[in-house]
């Protein structure tokens, strides 16, 4: 049984309000083709379907023909799980009907497993599927005392009693993989992942993983890395895109997952190619690096953090002239050379508006406050000065 694991594809996300639906839509349509050129039997989608609870209608739609197109129409199954991101009942909604065209859509945690016949196997898949298991979503309180240790070791026995229950159901003559949308301690993370445990809380050993379980598929974590420590093979596939610029470097992948009944899986990584790169640009030599950047056509097509040493600040047409140059400038940030140009001003012959106005302009790189935004300003400091 050949199965695909992916996860994290955050459909509706956008970069710094930057639409990303049209890359998602091609990597989405890379990993279709990566299913039917590699005779994949089954797609496990490990949470974070959704950027958020309530996604914009072009990403459901996104959503819904991606599952159509990887079921191929029912002929194989797809598996589904909430992550953080989703809104369990909104995803639970629409089971019914897919389940007609075997898509499995799992909203909220469960401890009954998935049993499915794999025709183009000739094989029975179960799968130990927990959507992202939150203590409101459980459904229940883990303890009535805040402490941090207590909760983290209250919630790692909660998830390992689920498993452990899922874990009963395994078969011997069949293919038993487990798959849940959590963070298990010791991944690395990155900026654009949402946290999901408060002070450490909500993080899981690879201890309490289903024991029999011969594979376990991971959402969450947006590099694809291993799971350290796992007595069986345990992997966060990582996102299909690079969604913040703490992602700048990393390749892309989902993992491809090789089983069969009583034996080890063998693993590997299918690379994504689709969407554009994030970048980090350092202009050390100022505006005329980038410029020269620009004409030898570097990173066209990438989303570009660009950090730039000045001695002045940068002017508004200077930074307009940056964006109409190219429009892939996410963030354009001066990095003043001369860090006298920046200290704070200590002057009280000076209006506390107009050194806030200088303020403004130097942060912004030569903008004006509106008037609205400078009131604002002194009803702050005023309020201050009357505490």
């Amino acid at each position: 049984m050949r199965i695909l694991h992916t996860a994290d594809w955050h459909l509706g996300k956008t970069l710094e309000g930057r639409s990303r639906l049209s890359e998602q839509e091609a990597v989405i349509d890379e990993i279709v083709e990566i299913v039917q050129k590699e005779n994949i039997d089954v797609v496990l989608l490990a949470g974070d379907a959704f950027d958020t609870v309530n996604p914009p209608a072009d990403a459901e739609k996104l959503f819904y023909e991606s599952l159509s197109r990887l079921s191929d129409h029912g002929k194989r199954h797809v598996v589904v799980i909430a992550g953080n991101h989703d809104h369990p009942g909104r995803l639970s909604a629409a089971a019914p009907i897919a389940a007609k065209h075997a898509i499995t859509l799992l909203g909220f945690p469960t401890d009954v497993v998935q049993r499915l016949y794999v025709p183009s196997a000739d094989e029975i898949l179960i799968v130990a599927a927990l959507p992202y298991p939150s203590e409101s979503r459980l459904n229940e309180l883990l303890s009535d005392e805040c402490d941090e240790t207590l909760l983290r070791a209250r919630y790692d026995e909660r998830i390992r009693a689920i498993f452990a229950k899922m874990n009963a159901s395994f078969q011997e003559d069949a293919v038993n993989i487990a798959m849940s949308h959590l963070y298990v301690a010791g991944g690395a993370t990155c900026d654009s992942e949402r946290p999901i445990e408060l002070g450490g809380a909500y993080t899981v050993s690879p201890a309490s993983f289903p024991q029999r379980a011969q594979y376990v598929a991971l959402g969450h974590l947006h590099r694809p890395q291993d799971v350290k420590h796992a007595v069986m093979p345990a992997r966060y596939s990582g996102s299909p895109l690079a969604y913040s610029f703490s992602e700048a470097g990393y390749s892309k992948s989902v993992t491809i997952v090789d089983v069969q009944p009583r034996s080890a899986p063998a693993i590997s990584e299918c690379w994504l190619s689709k969407g554009r790169p994030l970048v980090k640009w350092k202009a050390t030599e100022g505006l005329a690096q980038v410029y020269r950047w620009i004409e030898e056509g570097r990173d066209r097509g990438a989303w570009i953090d660009l950090e730039i040493d000045v001695e002045q600040s940068l002017t508004l047409e200077e930074t307009h002239r940056l964006r109409k140059l190219y429009d892939g400038f996410v963030h354009i940030r001066p990095n003043y050379l001369k860090k006298d140009d920046v200290v704070r001003e200590v002057r009280t012959d000076v209006p506390i508006e107009t050194l806030f106005t200088r303020f403004y302009e130097r942060q912004t790189g030569g903008g004006k406050p509106s008037e609205e935004l400078v009131q604002l300003f002194l009803q702050l400091v005023a309020e201050e000065d009357e505490r």
